[in-house]
């Protein structure tokens, strides 16, 4: 029953998504490329919906060698009918925004485009959008539309966990560029002004469009936007009787609906008062109200009929206002509070600032104008040259370069192979072992030397040929005796952290590096050429094997396996390493029965670091052992895993390490050089047990996530010194170049040389078929 669950499983996919098999990257370079696009959207009734329908229609326009997919967040309790959208996210669902997520990574998307807005986010001032992007694979280009000065604690939290995880950031002023670099940390070079959009429509047909609204021999003033306390309109209202007294033909236009929260919170309370204080001023006759949303075309006529803009808003860092870009764009003089927006598109007398909750200034400033239809026409004449700058088509050509600056365009690289060098190696290396950790290229002593690194750099040397022989016996006897005195006599153990100093932090190591010292032992006895090196490693792996506590970390037992399959390919009579292997197979075998499900067909509920490591032990211990479960179900749960780590292009993509310790699920950052060499000598094995070249793609493909084919399109490996990165982050590569990521790449080349060497001799052929049920 288990075999068959194990066999037949494959990754949970969104409804109607095939994932592919593994194998090779299939992504082929296309003009332009897909986009996932989210927001609120039409028909939405609120300026962030609008901003990402301008956006897609905008694209669609101008752009169209880009795919967007929408994805609109909703309100279930007030669910609209959407068309045009690849998606619906709920906004307070956390597994809306996961399925969402995992559509998006199926979809082969190119870009993410989120515009964040914190009130439209479901959680706490819209956390849920952290562990959402999170979940992304693809680059995330995030539009800030609020960038706050004086941020919450938790606000603050969200928009820099978002900075952490974005590849290019688009703001509409550079007051918000200038804080999201100064008081929020954000890299310079990922920030990017682009000015709200504005409609290219001609100038100056107030006529046209006052007669059409029966406005005809007026002087209009207009604002527009959801009704709401904070937005002013009371000390425009109470600027009128002055205004209408110099210009009795004045009418002002208050257009929009009252905003939803305000109406669940009071009613229309806001607009009746507003109402009350027309009447109490007299001034009723010079307002028109217009209670609703418009759409953009509405919005835009009746914006062409105005003479006088006005935003007279009490909220100085407001960072973005749509409705201010259209007027500017179809050559509106505009009245402003200066807030963050209208200080920098009205400036050089674009437009006319004037301090908040000022009644006086809005007189003076609108009768002005008025007053002098020369300096009306002028301001109006600046205003529309300053929206030549921002019509849509400049708009969408800053879009697209956006998208551009942050799409991986180099992903389908793959490069020939080549031994890479040993240099990188060797730097890292000094009299009493191998340095774990670097500062960009720069060994980094402060944190000394581990047991884990040592044993690798062992099984390295003993792979080498690129290097001449007293060479590498001079490495190979350095990491061996680290191995020798990292073991604790009285502990009956082995250390693993040691400081620079050679003093060791420790009595006992990790299960894990235990059990990666006994596999190096194993491989040495097996894979090294020095005569006296494989009689001391038997001797060690014996010793260590006799005395060690018995191991309880899956891992741990993966990594012993490997260690005592390596010894019982050259000594096949060794009865302490068919006894491991034996335990610790069933026991492996017990785990994926006790925890592996249809849809989750693995050994535990979770993914932790070198998975592919608990299918190679089985396969490689089924077959010293002649054991078909161990060896189908070796083979069954690696197929699955690579599937998890195959984006739906076919390039690899590791289980990022921020999955580890969640239940069922991968997530896609940070990905590390170690899972690409599991799955590589975890493919190695079974193609030398099956002989079937689909393990020979897999390990390709894991090979060219070293050389960019990636989800970020960059290189993490230097060929000619051998050095490698320690690892893919969502903003890109991590600079530091660790032991760990330098053996990676290293061990990974010559477990795939091995293969391909191997493709060119006859296999022996073995399938558990039927035995294995």
């Amino acid at each position: 029953m288990l075999d068959n669950q194990v066999r037949n499983s494959r990754p949970a996919a969104p409804t109607g998504e095939i994932l592919p098999l593994f194998g090779r990257s299939t992504r082929q370079p296309r003009a332009g490329g897909r986009v996932a696009l989210i927001g609120n959207f039409f028909p939405r009734k609120c300026g962030i919906a609008t901003f990402t329908t301008d956006i897609y229609q905008q694209l669609a326009a101008f752009h169209p060698e880009f795919a967007v997919d929408v994805y609109a967040l909703d309100d279930p309790s007030a669910p609209l009918e959407y068309s045009d959208i690849a998606g619906l996210i709920a906004r307070d669902d956390a597994q809306s925004y996961a399925a969402a997520a995992q559509r998006i990574n199926a979809s082969g998307a190119d870009a993410v485009w989120l515009q964040h807005e914190y009130g439209i986010f479901g959680g706490s001032h819209g956390s849920m959008v952290c562990d959402f992007v999170d979940r992304l694979a693809a680059p995330l280009i995030l539009t800030l539309h609020t960038v706050l000065t004086d941020p919450s604690a938790e606000q603050e939290a969200i928009l820099r966990h978002l900075i952490t995880r974005a590849s290019r950031i688009m703001v509409m002023s550079h007051h918000s560029r200038r804080l999201l670099s100064d008081r929020y940390g954000a890299p310079a070079e990922i920030l990017e002004v682009i000015e709200h959009g504005s409609p290219d429509r001609p100038f100056g047909r107030q006529e046209q469009f006052k007669h059409e609204l029966g406005l005809s021999g007026r002087k209009v003033l207009m604002t527009f936007g959801l009704l709401g306390r904070g937005k002013g309109i009371e000390h425009v209202i109470e600027a009128l009787p002055h205004i209408a007294a110099r210009h009795p033909e004045v009418v002002y236009r208050i257009v929009g609906a009252t905003h939803p929260n305000l109406v669940a919170h009071e009613g229309e309370g806001y607009r009746d008062h507003l109402r009350a204080l027309a009447a109490r001023l007299g001034v009723s006759d010079h307002i028109e109200w217009v209670d609703r949303f418009l759409d953009t075309d509405e919005l835009l006529d009746q914006l062409e009929a105005t003479d006088i803009y006005i935003t007279p808003y009490g909220n100085l860092q407001q960072s973005t206002s749509g409705t201010l870009s259209y007027a500017v764009g179809l050559g509106k003089a505009v009245v402003s509070t200066p807030y963050v927006h209208a200080r920098e598109l009205l400036a050089n007398e674009v437009g006319l600032l004037i301090e908040p909750s000022d009644a006086q200034a809005i007189a003076t400033a609108v009768t002005g104008l008025l007053d002098d239809p020369a300096r009306l026409a002028a301001m109006q004449r600046r205003a529309y040259a300053k929206g030549r700058e921002t019509i849509w088509p400049r708009f969408a050509d800053a879009s697209a370069r956006l998208i551009e600056q942050a799409v991986a365009r180099a992903a389908s690289r793959t490069v020939p192979m080549r031994a890479p060098g040993i240099s990188a190696v060797l730097t890292m290396s000094d009299a009493t072992g191998m340095l774990q950790h670097s500062i960009g290229i720069v060994p980094d002593r402060n944190h000394g030397y581990c047991l884990d690194d040592n044993a690798r750099a062992l099984m390295l040397m003993n792979l080498s040929t690129g290097i001449d022989r007293q060479e590498r016996l001079r490495w190979s006897l350095v990491y061996a005796s680290f191995i020798q005195h990292a073991w604790n006599p009285d502990t009956r153990a082995f250390r693993n952290f040691m400081h620079f100093e050679r003093t060791w932090c420790e009595d006992v190591g990790s299960e894990d590096s235990n059990g990666r010292a006994l596999w190096a032992l194993g491989h040495t006895f097996e894979r090294s050429v020095e005569a006296g090196l494989r009689d001391w490693a038997i001797d060690w792996f014996e010793h260590s094997l006799a005395h060690l506590p018995e191991l309880g970390s899956p891992r741990a037992r993966a990594f012993a396996m490997l260690g005592a399959a390596a010894v019982l390919r050259t000594r096949p009579d060794h009865p302490a390493s068919r006894r491991l292997l034996e335990q610790h197979g069933a026991f492996l075998l017990d785990l994926l029965r006790r925890a592996a499900t249809p849809e989750w067909p693995w050994f535990e509920t979770v993914l932790g670091y070198d998975n592919p490591r608990l299918c190679q032990a089985l396969i490689e211990a089924g077959e010293v052992l002649d054991e078909p479960a161990m060896i189908a179900a070796g083979l069954a749960t690696l197929e699955w895993i690579m599937q998890v780590q195959t984006a739906s292009s076919g390039q690899f993509r590791p289980v990022g390490s921020e999955s580890f310790g969640r239940e069922r699920e991968a997530l896609p950052f940070d990905q590390q050089p170690l899972e690409a060499q599991a799955a590589i000598e975890a493919a190695q094995s079974a193609l030398r047990f099956t002989g079937d070249k689909r393990w020979l793609d897999a390990a390709h493909s894991a090979w060219d996530w070293f050389n960019g084919a990636n989800d970020r399109g960059h290189s993490l490996v230097d060929q000619a010194s051998g050095r490698c990165r320690d690892g893919l982050t969502p903003r890109g590569i991590n600079r530091n170049s660790g032991a760990e990521s330098i053996l990676a790449y290293q061990l990974s080349f010559h477990a795939l040389r091995e293969m391909m060497a191997d493709e060119q001799t006859p296999h022996k052929s073995h399938q558990p078929g039927a035995d294995a049920h």
